[in-house]
């Protein structure tokens, strides 16, 4: 899914063309899910992401992921791949050996390097869940979320929390509004719940809902520094 182009607007003294206006959004088939390499400490993470995987396969949903076979990774292809579902892996020639690419997806794609291992990792969905997992996880997100926000995919995301892993997260976008370095209307595209079943039905409801982009850029708050 992409963002189809249709006009110019004018930001400060500059004229931005093209405007991007959401394009109609694609049915959701597949759902990229970026999560951890490890299991982490909480029993719970390991619970979400087997929790995870089946919810996927009973939807009938793609699990599109980095291709692991260990960590939350490899809990989450593993249990859709129990129950019946389909899963795409994706990882790169250093990480295959590092994250035991799992020979158990129905298709396992092996990349040069990180760069094309995200770009395969957005472009395969229609959708973006978001598992506990560490600084990759971050830098996950914050891509997607930033391509979402500058309109280069209109894919709605969430953050599957589990015993508020993602409250320093959710605090430090808010704290970002409230300097007025980001936008509200940005903000909300973010999605969080603490049950999966919830949070993918709300997924699957936003992909017709979301906000037209000029209410996200440019990029700061509504107060800009003036010389």
């Amino acid at each position: 899914m992409r963002w189809r182009d249709e006009s110019t607007i004018r930001i400060g003294r500059s004229i931005v063309s093209p405007t991007t206006l959401p394009a109609m959004p694609e049915p959701i088939t597949a759902i990229t899910v970026y999560c951890g390499s490890a299991l982490g400490r909480q029993a719970g993470y390991e619970a979400c992401a087997r929790e995870v995987g089946r919810e996927l396969a009973r939807r009938g949903l793609t699990l599109v992921y980095g291709g692991g076979g260990i960590g939350l990774m490899g809990t989450v292809s593993r249990s859709a791949k129990d129950a019946g579902g389909t899963v795409v892996g994706i990882i790169t020639e250093q990480f295959l050996k590092l994250e035991q690419g799992w020979q158990g997806c129905d298709e396992l794609i092996v990349v040069p390097g990180m760069r094309e291992r995200k770009a395969l990792l957005e472009s395969r969905a229609q959708a973006f869940l978001v598992l506990p997992g560490g600084i990759g996880t971050y830098e996950e997100f914050f891509e997607t979320f930033v391509g979402l926000i500058i309109g280069r995919h209109p894919a709605p995301i969430g953050l599957l929390d589990v015993d508020g892993y993602f409250d320093p997260l959710c605090q430090l976008l808010d704290h970002a509004v409230e300097e007025g370095f980001a936008r509200p209307a940005a903000r909300s595209l973010v999605l969080r719940d603490t049950d999966a079943v919830r949070l993918i039905d709300r997924m699957m409801r936003l992909e017709e809902n979301l906000p037209d982009p000029r209410e996200m850029l440019p990029m700061h708050g509504d107060r800009e520094r003036r010389g």
